[in-house]
């Protein structure tokens, strides 16, 4: 006896009355987004068991997400500019690398801003899942700027080396580069806040890369400093410098990235799902458990073990109890598939034998 059961609602932590269902059963059918989106307001997505007057929070964390992108946006772009009248005066080319590389970390929120657009969007008989992992490949866009930013930066620093030239309104540059740290640490902390809050990596990845061009903006001082004291290659010896920081955060941005789209979650989230799972009443064990990103949501599959004699009503209520105990444990998880197995009777064969020429490899 199985029963297969697919969810999506929003639950309010403080709020506990009956709980209100959509079931689909023997397979998931993606339901359709509701409404505009409204503000998040909270780390942990709010919701609510009432069934009139809740608020998607999909399209509550993409509504968060889009306000940080054009915030920062509008903070990286006017830093930028400034720099880029200083560059113009100077000729500084670590300043250059520096003003460039705010400006295509600006121009980032393009992408993520297309994505969380995207991602509003219901779930299709094409698209399943709906279109969160949109933001995936914008973290993959996102890695190729960091990488086309430290090989623009490289060659300007390498050209410099090869035909030293000096660095004029030094005191300015030195501004330019405080400027460039302030909006860069601002931007860096808004973001990375944001992208935990409502589980965007790529928007974590964005607030990483604006780190790093913080640093790079500080190193643009060391550079200033060596011209002030005659030393004519310290300009392009700190663009060099810069470069190995944005090689740097690549890496990690990278990883982030590709990470998020193998599917890898925070196995500590998998353990308290399994906490959660096996303190529901009704269930004896708890099988195979699945966590998934889809953009800034999660997705689970599992298959929870229940007694054998029960009916298949008393099977399902254990599954949606399994469910519910899922979406207060795990942040962010918006929809869960339970599979219910019987327990074994001894010398009943097993039922899943049928499909083991499936599976195997």
């Amino acid at each position: 006896m199985t029963d297969r059961h697919t969810h999506q609602h929003e639950h309010d932590h403080d709020h506990h009355d009956a709980h209100a269902h959509a079931h689909v059963h023997g397979h998931p059918h993606p339901h359709p987004s509701r409404g505009p989106g409204h503000r998040l307001a909270h780390l942990l997505t709010p919701h609510s068991h009432a069934s009139a007057d809740k608020v998607d929070p999909a399209l509550e964390s993409s509504a968060r997400g889009m306000r940080a992108l054009w915030v920062s946006l509008a903070v990286l772009g006017v830093t930028a500019a400034a720099q880029g009248v200083v560059v113009a005066l100077s000729g500084s080319v670590a300043l250059l690398g520096d003003s460039v590389h705010n400006a295509a970390d600006a121009l980032t929120a393009v992408p993520l801003g297309i994505a969380f657009v995207l991602g509003r969007r219901a779930a299709t008989r094409r698209f399943t899942y709906g279109y969160g992992r949109a933001e995936d490949l914008a973290g993959l866009v996102i890695v190729l700027t960091i990488a086309v930013s430290a090989a623009f930066a490289a060659w300007t620093a390498v050209v410099r080396l090869l035909d030293p030239r000096p660095v004029e309104h030094v005191p300015a540059v030195a501004v330019a580069a405080l400027v460039g740290f302030a909006g860069n640490e601002w931007v860096a902390r808004y973001r990375m806040r944001a992208g935990r809050e409502i589980g965007s990596a790529a928007l974590v990845v964005d607030g990483l890369h604006a780190r790093t061009d913080g640093f790079a903006s500080l190193a643009v001082l060391l550079g200033a400093g060596g011209a002030a004291l005659g030393w004519p290659l310290a300009d392009p010896v700190v663009g060099l410098v810069i470069t190995a920081a944005i090689a740097l955060v690549l890496r990690d941005a990278a990883r982030e990235v590709f990470r998020r789209m193998m599917d890898a979650v925070d196995p500590e989230l998998v353990d308290r799902a399994e906490r959660a799972v096996r303190g529901v009443p009704g269930v004896r064990e708890v099988g195979e458990l699945r966590l998934r990103w889809i953009g800034h949501r999660l997705r689970a599959e599992l298959a929870v073990v229940v007694d054998g004699d029960v009916t298949v009503r008393q099977a399902h209520a254990v599954a949606v109890d399994a469910e519910h105990a899922l979406l207060h444990a795990v942040p962010r998880l918006t929809a869960a598939l339970v599979h219910a197995d019987p327990a074994p009777a001894p010398g009943e064969t097993d039922p899943h034998l049928a499909l083991a020429h499936h599976l195997t490899a």
